[in-house]
């Protein structure tokens, strides 16, 4: 690698060509990576090394790798160092079947496991009842847990039932809709809202991304048969690692239920 890495940063200034250094910087060390030449878990030099190899300041070096530690192509771990980020199979998902993580990843072959990070029964919030359609005398299970494929994070979901349909929460298993099922709630249908975030804090450690790394934030409520909501999930999903696809169909004359063309 100390070869490859000195060959790589030599002569970044003369070959700029009037682009900002740190862009230059942060363009070189992605083609590196993306061609590679930087392979996943390999360690960059120190800013000093590459700022001394390039010829350029250590401001200009730290610039270009916060950047790429933001966009998710680097990671920095505290007392070790600056690496290239692990590769992550980017998962495609449907947005026209419903159906649980478990089933969804078991059908691609992984191997799914979950770190429960809380799970009881607990006095409603107002959100809870008027989405759950709760009384104030009547109680919530929440549910929140890491879901792992593979051994590799990929997203936090915090959800939400009426005890009346799930009891026993300890009871849980790898799916929660296999669970419903078992007592005959298993919802046929949802809503689910899909939006930009960026992940700090606690989501960001957990789904080992950079803090403000790109994720995406579901919502989901899901309903039986008869239309009475059984699910409210608040979810956040890596942004480097899932793709929602939704199939669009072109309405026939009259119908303006889609978009414009």
């Amino acid at each position: 690698m100390a070869e490859a890495a000195g060959n790589l940063f030599a002569g970044i200034r003369e070959t700029a060509r009037g682009q900002p250094l740190y862009l230059h910087l942060r363009r070189t060390i992605e083609e590196a990576v993306g061609n590679g030449l930087l392979g996943p878990g390999d360690a960059l030099p120190s800013e000093r090394d590459i700022a001394v190899q390039a010829d350029i300041s250590r401001v200009t070096v730290r610039k270009a790798v916060r950047d790429l530690v933001e966009s998710g192509v680097l990671v920095q771990r505290h007392g070790s160092g600056t690496f290239v980020a692990p590769r992550v199979e980017r998962v495609e998902q449907s947005l026209s079947r419903l159906t649980s993580f478990t089933e969804d990843m078991a059908r691609r072959g992984k191997a799914v496991t979950s770190q429960w990070l809380d799970r009881g029964v607990f006095t409603p919030s107002p959100d809870e009842m008027m989405v759950l359609g709760l009384s104030a005398r009547e109680l919530v299970v929440r549910m929140a847990r890491l879901r792992m494929a593979d051994g590799t994070p990929l997203a936090i979901e915090r959800a939400c039932v009426s005890a009346s349909m799930l009891p026993e929460p300890g009871l849980i298993g790898a799916s929660l809709y296999a669970a419903l099922g078992k007592g005959g709630y298993r919802p046929v249908r949802a809503v689910q809202r899909i939006s930009a975030a960026n992940l700090t804090g606690q989501d960001a450690e957990l789904l080992k991304v950079a803090a403000g790394a790109a994720g995406l934030r579901i919502e989901r409520i899901s309903y039986l048969a008869s239309g009475r909501v059984v699910e409210f999930t608040r979810s956040v999903y890596r942004g480097d690692a899932y793709d929602f696809v939704a199939e669009l169909r072109l309405g026939g004359p009259g119908d303006d239920s889609g978009g414009s063309a």
